[in-house]
């Protein structure tokens, strides 16, 4: 069966989540986005964990509600401020392994992403005696990424790197990125939101297309595994739009280049401290000459409601005006992803306009020109040479 996938969200449990992130909303805003299988996230959490258990379980590993199917799923710190995201066969083994967790965290009861006393190689361990799986969360990001703290999975996990079950790729990097890198070429690599709101700009706003031999966490574990099942497509940001693309500097979001950033110790000229950005990190890393892995196709795209915005020339892309052409959209044609990836151009501009539908189209194609993002800041798009006159605006806010 094909499915479109979510796995890493947050609930309200989390810090510096919204209040909506409640699971009946996320089933309907789910579907409205084109999802078939959300990861619950924050499942250690007791309250959140006792929500799940009250939906309707169709098997081990997958809960229902309405018309949207859940797996347990949670987000990990370990004490080099890596964060891991896990699966869990079934609620029995989140239990399980809270109850191993427990004496290692200080806030396991209160935040929905806790932090343990464990280091990477520590907590894979319990992983695998527990039966989850595993991987570094959003693999690139400077500050709470696998590879802004270590140079290797073995560097994080010890003896347990061959353990790792797949790699998220995060909003600043893409599977060209993941690519330059040799030790993740039996690696499948996931899109995920890593969503803090249900709304439609957040929710999905990265997503995998794959293929399972069936709805189950062994499904999953059979694709990852290589033995059954696909991964048809990763549909994400292009890795220009992300916070962290490029070095840049912290306070005034001055770019530099990987040469300039070292000559100048990482300072910059304003006195700020400049993060070295996920393209340059890349390819400090690469061990490759240009031999690149062959993956699923990933389709850089930007949530609709953004691309609704920037064509009809607002900064925000939750105005009444946005909105109102979103729902049109979804009323007339379906849900977002199929209008995204795969209606016709002519539906879309039957619904809205010409110049919406043909902004899908640059984004499908790639004709889109991004500045990169840097030092915090996310990428912006930019006009096309003939619609100067409008204001450019950032494609993202902060969450």
């Amino acid at each position: 069966m094909e499915l479109n996938t979510d796995f890493h969200i947050h609930s309200k449990y989390s810090s510096g989540v919204s209040e909506k992130m409640e699971l009946k909303t996320l089933s309907v805003e789910g579907k409205k986005k084109g999802i078939d299988l959300l990861g619950t996230g924050d499942c250690l959490h007791p309250r959140w964990r006792k929500q799940i258990k009250e939906l309707k379980k169709e098997r081990e590993s997958i809960f229902t509600l309405g018309d949207m199917n859940f797996i347990p799923t949670a987000e990990v710190e370990t004490k080099d401020r890596v964060h891991h995201l896990c699966f869990f066969p079934s609620l029995s083994k989140v239990e399980e392994l809270y109850e191993r967790m427990k004496p290692f965290s200080s806030n396991i009861d209160s935040e929905g992403r806790p932090r343990v006393d464990l280091s990477g190689e520590e907590l894979a361990l319990m992983l695998d005696e527990t039966g989850c799986l595993f991987g570094p969360a959003h693999a690139f990001t400077p500050y709470t990424g696998i590879y802004g703290n270590h140079d290797s999975l073995s560097s994080a996990y010890g003896k347990f790197a061959s353990s790792v079950d797949f790699l998220e790729l995060g909003l600043s990097a893409d599977s060209s990125y993941a690519d330059k890198i040799s030790e993740l070429h039996d690696m499948v690599y996931l899109s995920n939101s890593d969503a803090h709101s249900p709304f439609p700009y957040r929710l999905a706003r990265e997503f995998n297309t794959m293929k399972l031999d069936e709805l189950s966490f062994e499904g999953i574990k059979k694709l990852f595994e290589g033995k059954k099942g696909e991964m048809i497509r990763n549909v994400g940001l292009p890795p220009e739009e992300g916070k962290y693309n490029e070095s840049a500097c912290e306070s005034c979001q001055t770019h530099h280049t990987f040469e300039e950033a070292v000559s100048r110790d990482w300072r910059c000229s304003c006195g700020g401290s400049i993060k070295k950005g996920v393209s340059d990190r890349v390819e400090e890393l690469s061990d490759l000459d240009g031999k690149l892995k062959e993956t699923p196709p990933y389709l850089p795209l930007i949530p609709l409601q953004e691309i609704i915005a920037k064509a009809v020339g607002h900064s925000s892309p939750n105005t009444k005006k946005v909105k109102s052409i979103w729902q049109d959209l979804i009323h007339s044609i379906g849900d977002e992803v199929e209008i995204l990836c795969d209606s016709s151009v002519e539906d879309i501009e039957k619904v809205t306009s010409e110049e919406i539908a043909n902004l899908v189209k640059d984004f499908r194609e790639g004709n889109v020109k991004i500045s990169p993002g840097g030092g915090g800041e996310y990428g912006e798009i930019l006009p096309k040479e003939d619609n100067r006159s409008r204001d450019g605006q950032r494609s993202l806010t902060d969450f």
